[in-house]
């Protein structure tokens, strides 16, 4: 099979297309004939094996311990392997695996759900990682419930556009900041208000919101903590910036402390990729409450350039490789 693979850590190029060995599944598994696959930050991070902690999660002191690059996947069952009964050759699925930049993959079984019916397999792609994500920071780190003013920070990104779309879904009076050249986009996401953050601070109208969802990682504890109601909370997704030991993962780590002197909670989100928050996502899908902002989709043999694209922060939503 053709895949994207990588033999050391490095920049976008040191992605290569080659003919490798296909997968097989083993106990649990579902070999998957991928027709597209996300592209998120992670990715980014898995190939430059950038902050260095990331190395030290299993993923490979010296050199990537899986060289294939990508995890969002959406694609048709193949084949499973023994003891999978949830799937079986020819269902449509999305999800997460290790290795989605390739004509096949092997996911858990765990990992994946039945793909949203009316969604392209690119959108359905675009969902898994950002989308579970983005649930997860909205429903159970923020709480967040009809009425409140919620603040997503980085809203015309990945989990960001999620982020808007779903705390929209429940309820919430929302604001995104954004860059100048998202601020259309962001408010066709549903947001009640948009803060463009290269003419203003989020402080300078002086509002004080129940949850913020910060995906961007860039701003200080305290800045964001002003920000926040008296008993409001603080959710920090993942982590950009910062040094090449921790990158922008510090903030995170330092949350929960902060909380233990402060009425406001401040808490560092950690996603857990899980089958039924996938068909919790689905069912928002089907019931035309979110949909998958899908910016661009390259061909397999351009992941290397689709990296790029989204490093250089102008996507609006996410960014797909077609398989």
């Amino acid at each position: 099979m053709k895949a994207i693979v990588q033999d050391v850590y490095g920049s976008a190029d040191v992605l290569e297309l080659r003919d490798i060995a296909r997968a097989e599944p083993s106990d649990g598994e579902v070999l998957i004939r991928v027709r597209a696959a996300g592209v998120d930050q992670g990715v980014w991070h898995l190939m430059a094996g950038l902050p260095y902690m990331v190395r030290l999660f299993g993923y490979g002191l010296k050199a990537p311990k899986v060289p294939v690059r990508g995890r969002e996947v959406a694609g048709v069952v193949e084949a499973v392997g023994p003891g999978v009964s949830r799937f079986s050759a020819g269902d449509g699925v999305f999800g997460t695996c290790e290795g989605s930049f390739a004509e096949y993959a092997c996911a858990r079984e765990a990992r994946l759900a039945r793909k949203p019916a009316h969604l392209t397999f690119e959108e359905s792609a675009a969902a898994p990682i950002s989308g579970v994500t983005a649930l997860q920071a909205v429903r159970d780190a923020g709480k967040v419930g009809a009425g409140q003013k919620v603040l997503v920070i980085g809203a015309g990104g990945g989990v960001g556009s999620f982020a808007v779309q779903i705390a929209k879904a429940f309820g919430a009076e929302v604001t995104g900041v954004c860059s100048t050249g998202k601020v259309g986009f962001v408010r066709s996401l549903g947001a009640d208000e948009v803060i463009d953050y290269t003419t203003s601070e989020i402080s300078d109208a002086g509002t004080l919101y129940d949850v913020i969802i910060d995906t961007a990682g860039n701003r200080r504890l305290s800045v964001l903590r002003h920000s926040l109601a008296s008993k409001g909370t603080l959710v920090i997704v993942g982590g950009e910036g910062g040094g090449r030991l921790t990158g922008g993962f510090q903030r995170a780590l330092a949350a929960p402390l902060a909380s233990l002197f402060s009425s406001r909670k401040l808490k560092g989100l950690v996603a857990k990729e899980t089958h039924t928050d996938l068909e919790a996502l689905a069912s928002l899908i089907e019931a035309g409450k979110i949909k998958p902002a899908v910016d661009r989709v390259f061909p397999l043999a351009e992941a290397p350039a689709a990296i790029r694209y989204l490093r250089d922060g102008r996507v609006h939503g996410k960014v797909v490789v077609r398989v």
